[in-house]
């Protein structure tokens, strides 16, 4: 679920830059250490999922209650090539996916992902979050490459378009970080901790996670848009990440 910010203004970015820099002064961003050491990415276990779509407005009067954008995309719905479901004239509908098709939305052809899906850290918009990344972040620094500046530049994530390895029961999908939530944005020990803490989010059954109508339908969630759906993840790198539906159309897009 979206965290509403201003989007696509450089005065925005640069408040969020400095609110960071004072974070980092007067906190010690630098003492958060949770999850270091490539690829050995701990299990989230029995976490709600919940759905969601671009181009969803779930509460309009609601600070994060619309995907027509995300918090790395102030265009997503346009990034994305339209309507993720069913798009009518007063709303944007989900639907069902199918195996038959790869779980792709039928009603319209996507141009990013449909395999994508949230986690409750904003390392952009967020001072803490962003403050902190370069030490939270398990493959921040790697994915930096001796790039210092990368920390500090609130047009680049760390997390938009990380891969994520999600299973319920019997089943195994794999989808790309493209939003933040659901309900809180700088969750550390549930997201990056080694102990599978809880999500420190209580709304919506306490989902801990948002995923999209493909990965609902890959996933075989009993319900289209509810509440009620439990899944285990973990972080993956890319080049651990299987042939399949989700690798039809891999987004790269950076913040925009």
């Amino acid at each position: 679920m979206t965290k509403r910010f201003p989007r696509g203004a450089k005065e925005s970015r640069l408040m969020i830059f400095l609110g960071a820099l004072v974070v980092m002064l007067g906190c010690g961003a630098a003492q958060v250490k949770l999850n270091q050491g490539g690829g050995d990415y701990p299990w989230h276990t029995d976490i709600v999922a919940t759905t969601f779509w671009v181009g969803e407005v779930f509460d309009p009067q609601a600070e994060d209650g619309s995907q027509v954008y995300s918090t790395y995309d102030s265009q997503w719905q346009e990034s994305y090539g339209g309507c993720d479901g069913v798009d009518t004239p007063a709303d944007c509908l989900t639907e069902q996916r199918f195996a038959e098709n790869g779980y792709f939305p039928q009603n319209m052809t996507p141009r990013e992902n449909p395999f994508y899906l949230d986690l409750p850290y904003d390392d952009v918009n967020n001072p803490e979050a962003f403050a902190a990344r370069a030490d939270v972040i398990p493959w921040a620094k790697a994915q930096a490459g001796g790039n210092a500046a990368l920390f500090t530049d609130p047009n680049y994530s760390f997390m938009k378009n990380r891969w994520v390895m999600i299973k319920k029961g019997s089943r195994v999908c794999y989808g790309q970080i493209q939003d933040a939530g659901p309900g809180t944005y700088h969750d550390v020990e549930y997201v990056f901790g080694r102990h599978d803490a809880r999500p420190a989010n209580t709304n919506f059954n306490g989902a801990g996670m948002d995923v999209s109508p493909a990965l609902n339908g890959c996933l075989g969630f009993s319900e289209l848009n509810g509440q009620n759906d439990r899944v285990d993840w973990k972080f993956v790198d890319e080049a651990d990440v299987p042939d399949g539906p989700w690798r039809r159309i891999v987004t790269t897009s950076q913040v925009r």
